[in-house]
């Protein structure tokens, strides 16, 4: 039987267990560690935004062309989409699990492309985005300030400009996504009355801001062929794009036949705003802005939650003194919490099995055997996690701890066992095969 050979060849024996506790120790630093293991179907975000346009038009001209042609792409489960009053387009597509979400990502968005020069101008001009929507909120990073004239549009740009690439870029992070008002831009609102007396439409007025609030290159001053004596070549820079009410407010919209012309604030009130108002984020009610940390499937938990807390410490340097930041959402305290807990089920069953081992058995030399097993038996289950690509979960991490009691009581038995038949005169080599051979339920070696 298998437990008699390795009786017989007790350095095998020790060999092997060195090894398993050496990959074992090696595979608990590689593991990912997440709070719960990757059982979601990864998913593939399309969003888009109509401004101006209704959901029911939304509907019949960006969501019908979309979905026509993504339909059907390879190993996909599902499609849902969602259209708003407020022209914003989003279609989430799902696909199998394993399927890998890059590629998944690709598929779809190769897709799109069929499908972008069937869409409205106006939606072509705002672009269509494909990216892979993780589910895995690790943690949120949220910002507030003492200082009244912070609100939340301040706060929600501040994060955009100040935190978001740099929280972005720490490795294992898969995206970092800013909740909150908006980005800045210039809001326009139109007096229908003005318009009307002045025979135009919002389409007029559309146009009319297009054509001239752009970006103009100028050209150059003496570039070559020049002649003879130039000895300058100067660049030169002209002011084409609008930044201030007033600014925009200069844009002619119309010239009459009597020479009138009728600019911009003749016809709207023009400030500067939000990009939207269809959401907003507050934080024990007072206006906030915050970023969500997703974390990537195969990354540590725990080394991303401190990594993001380190760069928000780095970050945190420049900001102004008004402005406080914390993490009041963190996954990692229970997946810490739940490693916590298999220390102390580890260190409370080490003690209760030196106890009543050395109490019932009055053996010191008893007392090793335990001490030996549980270790190497829980650090090489790390080595079987690695090699079967499991994670450090709570669900992975509460069957560790149910296996503690397995354990344990395993060890007692076989040592009750062969110390049963020491006490009958046996010699411990043959007491251990002899327990063995009846634990395992071996009769024929028994004859």
């Amino acid at each position: 039987m298998l437990s008699k050979y390795f009786i017989e060849r007790p350095v095998l024996g020790n060999v092997i267990a060195l090894i398993t506790m050496l990959i074992g120790a090696v595979s608990i630093f590689g593991l990912p560690i997440a709070q719960y293991p990757p059982m979601t179907p990864p998913t593939v975000q399309v969003t888009t935004n109509w401004p101006g346009a209704s959901a029911a038009l939304v509907q019949q001209l960006v969501a019908s062309n979309v979905e026509n042609q993504v339909n059907g792409v390879e190993n996909m489960l599902y499609m849902e989409s969602d259209s708003t009053n407020d022209g914003r387009y989003t279609l989430t597509v799902t696909f199998q699990v394993g399927t890998d979400p890059n590629i998944a990502q690709v598929n779809v968005q190769n897709r799109v492309a069929i499908a972008l020069p069937s869409l409205p101008q106006a939606v072509q001009r705002q672009g269509v985005t494909t990216k892979v929507q993780s589910t895995a909120i690790l943690q949120f990073v949220t910002l507030t300030s003492s200082n009244p004239e912070h609100d939340a549009l301040f706060l929600s740009n501040f994060a955009n400009l100040q935190m978001q690439n740099r929280l972005a870029r720490i490795p294992g992070v898969a995206a970092a996504n800013v909740f909150g008002v908006g980005n800045y831009s210039m809001r326009v609102w139109l007096d229908p009355a003005q318009l009307n007396m002045r025979g135009l439409t919002p389409s007029d007025v559309s146009a009319a801001i297009s054509r001239q609030n752009l970006m103009l290159a100028a050209g150059q001053l003496g570039a070559p062929p020049v002649p003879n004596g130039q000895d300058f070549q100067l660049t030169l820079n002209v002011t084409s794009s609008m930044d201030t009410p007033e600014q925009f407010g200069q844009i002619l919209i119309k010239v009459d036949e009597q020479g009138e012309m009728t600019r911009l604030r003749d016809v709207a009130r023009l400030e500067m705003g939000s990009q939207n108002y269809s959401q907003f984020f507050r934080l024990d009610d007072r206006p906030a802005g915050g970023i969500a940390i997703y974390q990537l499937p195969s990354a540590n938990a725990i080394a991303v939650a401190k990594a993001v807390r380190t760069e928000m410490e780095k970050i945190s340097k420049n900001f102004p003194k008004e402005i406080k930041w914390e993490i009041p959402f963190d996954t990692t305290m229970f997946v810490t919490a739940s490693i916590n807990e298999v220390y102390h089920t580890l260190f409370e069953a080490g003690i209760l099995v030196l106890l009543v081992i050395m109490l019932f058995l009055q053996d010191w030399r008893a007392t090793l055997v335990p001490a030996t097993t549980v270790p190497v038996t829980l650090i090489g289950a790390f080595a079987c996690m690695a090699g079967m690509g499991f994670s450090i979960n709570l669900l992975t991490l509460f069957a560790i701890v149910l296996c503690i009691g397995i354990v344990v009581d395993d060890a007692i038995v076989v040592v009750e066992g062969v110390a049963k038949k020491v006490e009958h005169g046996q010699t411990p080599r043959e007491g251990a095969i002899s327990a063995m051979t009846e634990l395992m339920g071996d009769r024929k070696s028994v004859v």
